[in-house]
């Protein structure tokens, strides 16, 4: 199986999946999760079962599941009961398995941690410098990623502010920016550098970064100015934004020679030894 068809889990078990590009989203073989957490024989009349009790409780999180064809062990696709991260982390709380324990508790502990975090927002920013910490990424590139964090939030409130709805109308403004000052929408940029659930900002270079807070730094001081109405107009906004930090790029580009926008990902600086040159981009 390619590695869109399945991913290692709990241990050295292999979970079925499918990685939906439109969604960006992973689903996931329910039956073959049932059968690591219960050590069932018949894993697929377990989940029946399961499923049963579920709806008998007023449960509707199988009802709310669907199916992809997936190949089998006689290497045959065949329908298969699928759930994404959130189905599953729910799913998982519902078996009565010594194997699910680890995922309860760190459900139970990660709900703590944002209840928290709502009381002391700054919390959420320590707890971010120490996963990228963990993660191998260098001090100079964190506080870069922290303060794109606050240019964003800047720019989100103020697209609020201009009638704007976060999901779908956020993913199109963000587009229009992205693809002004990088010729790329978030997709292509993404595939660009190999991506698919990863974050775009995760796997940018320090300039990367700084040009991508520009367009939106730049983007929410012309929308205060401007005081755009509806989606189009907003549109426009984000689109000159962006613009603005395309000129910068470009002259960057001329004065060094090298492109800034490139196909590298987080992977070419955590690979690296010297994480200070943070040419990950």
């Amino acid at each position: 199986m390619s590695k869109e068809d399945k991913i290692k889990l709990f241990e050295e078990q292999n979970v079925r999946t499918h990685w939906d590009e439109n969604q960006e989203k992973w689903f996931f073989s329910i039956v073959d999760v049932v059968a690591i957490l219960t050590y069932s024989p018949r894993p697929r009349k377990y989940w029946n079962a399961l499923k049963t009790k579920l709806k008998d409780e007023g449960n509707e999180l199988s009802s709310s599941m669907g199916q992809l064809k997936m190949k089998s062990a006689d290497g045959k696709k065949y329908l298969t009961d699928v759930a994404d991260t959130e189905q599953l982390l729910r799913l998982i709380q519902s078996v009565p398995s010594p194997k699910a324990e680890p995922f309860k508790l760190w459900l139970a502990k990660v709900g703590a941690e944002r209840i928290d975090e709502n009381d002391d927002p700054e919390l959420a920013f320590d707890r971010a410098m120490q996963t990228y910490l963990a993660k191998g990424y260098s001090k100079e590139w964190i506080n870069q990623r922290l303060k794109s964090i606050e240019v964003r939030k800047e720019l989100t409130d103020e697209w609020t502010e201009r009638g704007m709805k976060q999901g779908l109308e956020y993913a199109i403004l963000t587009n229009e920016l992205t693809k002004a000052w990088a010729d790329k929408d978030v997709t292509e940029y993404k595939k660009y550098k190999g991506l698919k659930k990863e974050n775009l900002r995760d796997n940018m270079s320090n300039l990367e970064l700084v040009l991508n807070m520009l367009a939106e730094a730049s983007t929410t001081e012309i929308s205060k100015e401007k005081q755009p109405v509806g989606l189009d107009e907003n549109k426009d906004i984000a689109h000159k934004g962006g613009n603005a930090a395309k000129q910068a790029r470009l002259e960057i580009e001329k004065q060094t020679g090298k492109p800034i926008v490139t196909a590298k990902n987080a992977n070419n600086l955590l690979d690296k030894p010297d994480n200070k040159n943070i040419e990950h981009g």
